[in-house]
């Protein structure tokens, strides 16, 4: 424990009581001298600019030395200090007014001539209830503190005359409008004008007319701001609008294509009953024809009518053989799956279009093929040209191993 140079009572430090900047190459102490004062310091080797205040490290300070809730006496000392951010000064603005705590007194000491307006508005803008005032260095800064606290001095700038108590006023008025517009934005606060006499009017007539224009700027940048929202609130509603209707023309789009391919199906499964049906007719026929040819294999009869009516048996058989690989050919409910995988890929395809990739992927001929549709084998090749176009196919892809996958997935 140490005691202070001026006034001999005890010092107490922590070694907590610090916060290190460096980004500035600085470092805020703090102490408390007696049991009621706080004194805070930067402590730098070269010049600096403080960037923003330690509140934490200042309230663990305050509640540490038992004055939490008390009027505080602080001296702070600015020695080496050659700029104060924009930070640094929304922070003190935030201490003196929301933060807390009330400064009974607190006096900056060692204050450069370059930083000292910065001080003297801060000074002008303090609380009713905080009194903020500037000494020249440490000795003086205590000898304020320590007459404020013994009742001595009430903590106000010695006002020796009315022309300097004007003075005073005045420019306080001027500082703590400034710093009304720059550090709080509060731009429709009355500015106090002098009398129109006074050497000092036609400064604050200035200031008044740079707080309209700041006024005129405010307003003009919430309107230009709310052409932009509005311009964006229109363009969101446009893209709404146009999404709706998207996905409206989407649903209507895969409703028809449900429709199609329920009316696609109920046709095969129709055709399939109905290749059923003539398959069973042709099998029994078959049959009852193959019993014949046995009988008539069997039957003692003259040899040429025997292999007359062989034959004409044979050739019944054949035919119907034949009509079972045509009917092979037809649509059946097993390529039902691969009909409506192929449309979703490929909406574009026509019902004629889907017959022809079935029986491609089946194998056939095309030669089979335009007989199974009723066309020319050059019109065949006509479709399988197209259908490569439309099946989106390089020119090395064949359709037929496209549509062997698909058939595979």
């Amino acid at each position: 424990m140490s005691t202070c140079s001026f006034s001999g009572l005890t010092v107490t430090e922590k070694p907590h009581w610090y916060a290190n900047h460096p980004k500035r190459g600085y470092i805020t102490r703090f102490s408390l001298i007696d049991s009621g004062i706080i004194h805070g310091e930067v402590v730098a080797d070269h010049d600096v600019t403080m960037d923003y205040i330690d509140i934490d490290v200042f309230q663990t300070v305050i509640r540490e030395s038992n004055l939490a809730g008390e009027a505080i006496l602080m001296l702070f000392g600015l020695k080496r200090v050659k700029g104060v951010s924009f930070a640094y000064k929304k922070n003190l603005i935030n201490l003196l007014y929301n933060l807390g705590p009330t400064f009974k007194l607190l006096v900056i000491y060692n204050v450069d001539q370059e930083i000292r307006s910065i001080m003297e508005t801060f000074a002008a803008i303090a609380p009713e209830e905080s009194t903020v005032l500037i000494a020249n260095n440490y000795n003086e800064a205590m000898q304020l503190i320590l007459d404020t606290k013994s009742g001595k001095l009430e903590p106000k700038i010695n006002e020796s005359n009315e022309e300097q108590q004007q003075y005073i006023a005045h420019k306080k008025e001027f500082l703590s409008a400034l710093a009304r517009f720059n550090w709080l934005n509060l731009l429709d606060h009355p500015i106090t004008l002098p009398e129109s006499t006074s050497p000092l009017y036609p400064y604050f007539k200035a200031l008044e007319a740079f707080q309209q224009d700041l006024r005129e700027k405010e307003v003009l940048h919430l309107q230009e701001l709310k052409k932009v929202s509005d311009e964006y609130k229109k363009k969101i509603a446009e893209k709404t609008i146009l999404i709706n209707a998207q996905e409206d023309l989407n649903k209507k789009t895969k409703s028809q294509h449900e429709h199609e391919k329920a009316s696609l199906i109920r046709q095969i499964v129709s055709k399939d009953m109905a290749l059923k049906r003539i398959s069973s007719v042709i099998a029994k026929k078959r049959s009852k024809i193959k019993m014949i040819l046995d009988l008539v294999e069997q039957m003692d009869i003259e040899p040429a009518m025997k292999q007359k009516t062989v034959n004409f048996c044979q050739d019944l058989i054949d035919y119907y053989n034949q009509n079972d690989k045509k009917n092979d050919k037809e649509i059946s409910i097993a390529d039902s799956a691969f009909i409506t995988m192929l449309e979703r890929k490929n909406p574009e395809l026509s019902k004629k279009d889907l017959r022809v990739c079935l029986l491609i992927k089946q194998n056939h001929s095309t030669s089979e093929i335009a007989h199974t549709i009723g066309i020319t084998t050059r019109g065949v090749e006509s479709m399988r040209y197209r259908l490569h176009k439309k099946l989106g196919l390089k020119k090395n892809e064949s359709i037929k191993n496209y549509l062997l996958k698909i058939a595979g997935n």
